[in-house]
């Protein structure tokens, strides 16, 4: 019977990830901390990094995969989601354009709360809408502090630059301007777990005319003061 069979490779495979805590590894160090079989342990580091809990770093060792970040973050997504709909009205009724909480998913971003502007010409995006990682202001925030490969990926497709992420980290925000829809323009602002990393994006947008070709000079300040606010209310949960 295959040693990776049955109940006992899920111990094994949680051996192999405790093993991977400590830093890189090679093959030949993960069966020396695990204990298990060459083969074995071989087998689980390939099967993990499949479904990217495990991955390689630049001299090809086994190093703990992204999707343990985002296995943290969604567990932390109902605090954020219930903090997000307070913080989301206010500054709907502070900016008087529709606003939004974005999460990525893969390659795509998702709208998982949303405060919608009550009457007149909106941006309209319903909660549980998917959307494109390759334009928007949101769709900058979530890839600009990517790790450089995933960052580079991001850009293949997307029609903004890395010139364009640089300058988002180095202000603390983005905008758009018709990127992801015609006569739309929008400004996210980035909001952190306690490890730092960018698990979501808070936005505000709608038509161009009303917030202009630079909707930052006028909505920069309001999108990053609701964004740290989350950012505040995942650091408490976190301590």
């Amino acid at each position: 019977m295959d040693d990776t069979s049955g109940v006992g490779v899920l111990d094994k495979a949680a051996s192999v990830l405790g093993a991977l805590e400590a830093g890189p590894a090679t093959l030949a160090q993960l069966v020396t901390s695990t204990g298990l079989a060459r083969p074995t342990a071989h087998r689980l580091a390939v099967a993990l990094e499949h479904h990217r809990m495990v991955a390689r770093d630049m001299q090809g060792r086994f190093v703990l995969g992204p999707r343990l970040n985002e296995l943290a973050t969604a567990a932390g997504e109902d605090r954020l989601l219930a903090a997000a709909n307070p913080v989301l009205i206010a500054l709907r009724d502070h900016t008087g354009e529709s606003a939004q909480l974005y999460r990525r998913q893969g390659d795509h971003r998702v709208c998982v709360a949303a405060a919608e502007r009550p009457v007149g010409l909106r941006d309209s995006i319903p909660v549980g809408a998917t959307l494109t990682m390759h334009a928007g202001s949101a769709a900058q925030i979530l890839l600009a502090w990517e790790e450089p490969d995933r960052l580079h990926r991001g850009l293949r497709e997307a029609v903004f630059t890395a010139t364009i992420l640089s300058g988002v980290r180095r202000r603390g925000w983005a905008q758009s301007v018709s990127e992801r829809e015609l006569g739309v323009a929008s400004v996210s602002a980035p909001v952190r777990g306690p490890s730092g990393r960018v698990v979501a994006a808070v936005s505000v947008s709608g038509p161009v005319e009303r917030l202009s070709r630079q909707p930052g000079r006028l909505h920069a300040g309001a999108v990053v003061a609701a964004a740290n606010k989350l950012t505040e209310v995942l650091h408490r949960a976190g301590e």
